[in-house]
């Protein structure tokens, strides 16, 4: 029997997480959903509380303003009690039974019933680029935590002094609401991620970053003598299409929409636009208003952006449409232009990800060469259809394209900005994500951390609650 766990550092050494998730993984499963939702609830109020001890600790570590990070806690704590509200509702157990019938079709049935039950321990990998809504106690852990799974979090280097705190803010406030202990660990350093993801006592990763990180442990998973599921959200160019009737009816609206959005965050979005479709690059790079984007979350993350943004300018056939000073050591915002000829020639042109303020405009002669470009491309998690008031049969091609390689299909709306709601879905084909039928925002983001299971001919007694019926 493994021993109990009394108390868990923050961060913890690898081993002494992992030992706390193991020991909290039973008690974590027997915990009721109204118990989980309360103490969801009471790790919410928790935070919101610490607001002004956190703020200014994120501000610091992160370059953040005070007013998007305010924005990003308030998003962080309502996803916790959404999922509270759910829990409270039944709404994730999708129980189903089949009373025994002595005259079913296929032989005599027995009495069969099923529900899902948490998959154990899981291991997250905090983001650097949202240090509250993707970090400790985000969508990863959240998630996780309401279907009954013991945590383990792979605190982000870039926001260190935030990640204890929350992890401790929150942690306090599951003990005192009643959670077993080792329910939420931290852990710190590149070492410790890889241990973890290769140790048989974690049962599914949530990882947010780069495709070439989010590859590398997707293969360690695979690789263990016991392979897990691996929930990595990677990279996105997010195509857009401006049709022509679009840009005649709604050019001004479209360019200064295209502005906020490709800027927001100096461009370090997952969502946000890295390749766009027009009729005329000339004409849309001149109509779109001047940005000043600010301060990167880092140095490393800047000079990333920086040498990428390099390497693509420099391919052939790619050249640049605009160029916008930064403000207070923010990058440059940056248009490159190509045609869609030349990105048929070579698809990775807008399958390369530039993490910041650009966007590749992509240039086409009819709507039909656009479609071909779409089918030959990679997976993103949105793609956006800008056209006319009123949609004609050619944009709802476009509309029908990107869906066969997006998670989330955007008409007349930017998609930069992803609610958490029921219906939300934020995920993608390769090279969006490595697990295309799930996603990381929303309700629904619970059902990577769950797995069904029958009972056949069980007494009633030995029945999980919502299948004793």
């Amino acid at each position: 029997m493994t021993p109990p766990v009394t108390t868990v550092p923050y961060p913890a050494p690898v081993h002494t997480a992992l030992a706390a998730a193991r020991s909290a993984q039973r008690p974590a499963r027997n915990t009721r959903a109204g118990d989980r939702a309360r103490q969801l609830r009471t790790a919410a109020d928790a935070l919101d509380a610490a607001a002004d001890t956190l703020i200014p600790v994120a501000q610091r570590e992160t370059r953040l303003t005070e007013a998007r990070l305010r924005g990003e806690l308030a998003r962080t704590t309502f996803q916790a009690r959404l999922f509270a509200d759910r829990l409270e509702q039944g709404a994730f157990l999708d129980a189903r039974i089949d009373h025994a019938d002595a005259d079913w079709p296929m032989g005599p049935r027995p009495d069969i019933r099923r529900t899902h039950l948490p998959l154990g321990p899981v291991l997250v990998f905090a983001a650097s680029n949202f240090p509250f809504a993707f970090s400790v106690f985000g969508g990863d852990t959240v998630s996780a935590l309401a279907a009954g799974c013991p945590v383990v979090v792979k605190a982000h280097p870039g926001h260190p002094e935030l990640s204890v705190l929350t992890a401790r803010t929150v942690t306090e406030a599951l003990t005192a609401a009643g959670a077993p202990q080792g329910l939420l660990s931290l852990v710190e350093g590149q070492e410790a991620g890889v241990a973890a993801v290769q140790d048989s006592r974690i049962k599914a990763v949530g990882f947010t970053g780069s495709t070439h990180g989010g590859r590398a442990l997707f293969d360690l998973a695979a690789r263990r003598p016991d392979p897990i599921p691996f929930y990595g959200e990677l990279g996105s160019t997010n195509p857009v299409v401006v049709t022509p009737s679009g840009w005649r009816e709604r050019g001004l609206e479209i360019a200064e929409g295209f502005a906020d959005s490709y800027s927001l965050g100096s461009g370090q979005f997952c969502t946000q636009p890295g390749v766009v479709f027009v009729p005329d690059a000339t004409d849309f790079a001149a109509a779109v208003p001047a940005v000043a984007p600010g301060p990167m979350l880092n140095e490393r993350i800047h000079d990333a952006y920086r040498e990428s943004l390099r390497e693509l300018s420099s391919r052939p056939d790619v050249g640049t449409a605009a160029r916008a000073e930064g403000r207070q050591d923010g990058p440059e915002a940056v248009l490159l232009r190509t045609d869609a000829q030349a990105v048929l020639a070579d698809p990775s042109l807008i399958s390369t990800e530039v993490f910041g303020p650009a966007t590749l405009l992509v240039e086409y002669e009819s709507l039909d060469e656009v479609v071909r470009v779409l089918d030959a491309s990679g997976g993103s998690l949105t793609g956006s259809v800008h056209g006319g008031e009123a949609p004609d049969a050619d944009a709802l091609t476009l509309l029908d394209a990107l869906a066969e390689r997006v998670g989330r299909v955007l008409w007349n709306e930017w998609p930069t900005g992803v609610t958490v709601s029921d219906a939300q879905q934020h995920g993608g084909p390769w090279p969006a994500t490595t697990a295309p039928t799930t996603t990381s925002v929303g309700t629904a983001a619970i059902h990577r951390f769950l797995r069904p299971v029958a009972y056949q001919n069980v007494p009633v007694a030995g029945l999980p609650a919502e299948l004793r019926y």
